[in-house]
């Protein structure tokens, strides 16, 4: 990195610290669960507009993402293809009202506020100096908040994206939890939702009849008992039970939400033909037992993209330098194993300290915003021309 774009970067960053923290405050109430992201999105929309973004250069597509287009600069590579950085914009709770918002001295506390609102509010940011600056670019770059990263939202902003600009995208940079953590490589998932219903009865009168719930138990100890693929780490978790009425009734419907993961699509395959054989092991005359696909997350694929590792350094460095942090290399399940699945040079870089993911206490270090905003705007300006 350059003594120039070091300099850009922290004195932008220091600037910005007192509004970055008010547009948190802002955007971190606004209440976003997956697939029901429109306020935020409409909010950001209005955001880029009100920075002086054209009207023809932000908008909002099907899947619910803002998407703001920075054309390439009279010098830029012919060809170059897309760079694309993100942030996703939706919460893993199903809250309609106001997030709740509370804040000390040091630290500012709500419901997603880092996985990944303070990520989005860095990003917009950064991409407003391009914006402002009319920073020359070597390609043309997408600024983007994206809708459906977090849980059965089965990443629907990021495979549209990949969708609507099929073949032209050269590189993927989302930014998504905290700093140090650098996911190069996908964890994927299959998400299953599996019912059972049996006839049902009166605990007392009908005593001997399938009971929903202890079939699905016995079919839970079952899938736990599965020998796991063992060419890569391979993981099961049953997450979510629901069943039953009263404890005098024979419950007559049960079900359950189950995964597993691999960074391995061959161990993927594996799980998926072990797990459909159990489902129909579990078949009993008077005992329905239906599992539905309801998430499909790709791992990486089979060979390392071109340019991965040139990306990996240069984040790297970065990360070192204006981050103060010496960075992690994980793999981990985020908006990355959209482009790492097709062969695209992608990964996933934490901008903020906090802790308490997925929890309604989740915090973040207010002061590390200004490191945050540094390496997302020198991770942005690696594409200026000049």
């Amino acid at each position: 990195m350059d003594e120039k774009t070091r300099e850009i970067a922290t004195a932008y960053a220091d600037a910005c610290f007192e509004e970055e923290l008010e547009l948190l405050r802002e955007l971190a109430q606004i209440p976003a669960p997956s697939g029901h992201e429109e306020r935020r999105a409409e909010f950001i929309r209005d955001w880029w507009l009100a920075q002086g973004a054209p009207v023809g250069a932000v908008r909002i597509d099907e899947a619910k993402n803002v998407i703001l287009s920075l054309p390439a600069g009279p010098h830029a590579e012919p060809d170059g293809g897309i760079a694309v950085f993100a942030a996703h914009t939706d919460v893993v709770f199903p809250d309609t009202e106001p997030l709740p918002l509370a804040e000390s001295r040091t630290r500012l506390l709500a419901p997603g506020v880092g996985d990944d609102t303070a990520n989005l509010v860095g990003l917009m940011l950064a991409g407003r100096y391009l914006l402002r600056n009319q920073v020359p670019l070597d390609r043309p770059l997408l600024i983007v908040a994206n809708s459906c990263e977090e849980g059965l939202g089965n990443l629907a902003g990021t495979r549209e994206l990949f969708r609507h600009y099929a073949g032209r995208v050269a590189e993927f940079t989302s930014f998504d939890l905290y700093l140090g953590m650098h996911v190069v490589s996908a964890v994927g998932s299959h998400r299953w939702r599996v019912k059972c219903h049996t006839e049902g009865g009166h605990s007392w009168e009908n005593f001997g009849r399938d009971n929903a719930i202890e079939a699905l138990c016995s079919f839970i100890e079952d899938l736990y008992a599965l020998e796991l693929p063992r060419e890569a780490k391979t993981t099961i978790n049953v997450g979510r039970f629901v069943g039953g009425t009263t404890v005098n009734s024979i419950a007559e419907d049960a079900s359950v939400l189950v995964e597993y993961r691999s960074a391995s699509e061959e161990c993927l395959e594996q799980m998926y033909g072990k797990f459909v054989v159990l489902v129909e092991e579990h078949l009993k005359e008077n005992t329905r037992i239906d599992a539905k696909l309801i998430g499909r997350r790709p791992a990486s694929g089979e060979h390392t993209p071109e340019g991965q590792w040139e990306l990996i350094a240069r984040t790297d460095e970065v990360l070192r330098e204006l981050g103060g942090v010496e960075p992690t290399h994980q793999e981990s399940s985020t908006d990355a194993n959209i482009p790492l699945s097709l062969g695209i040079p992608a990964h996933t870089v934490g901008a903020v300290e906090g802790d308490l993911l997925h929890t309604r206490e989740e915090w973040i270090e207010k002061d590390s915003l200004r490191r945050g905003l540094a390496v997302t705007l020198a991770l942005l300006l690696a594409h200026a021309r000049t």
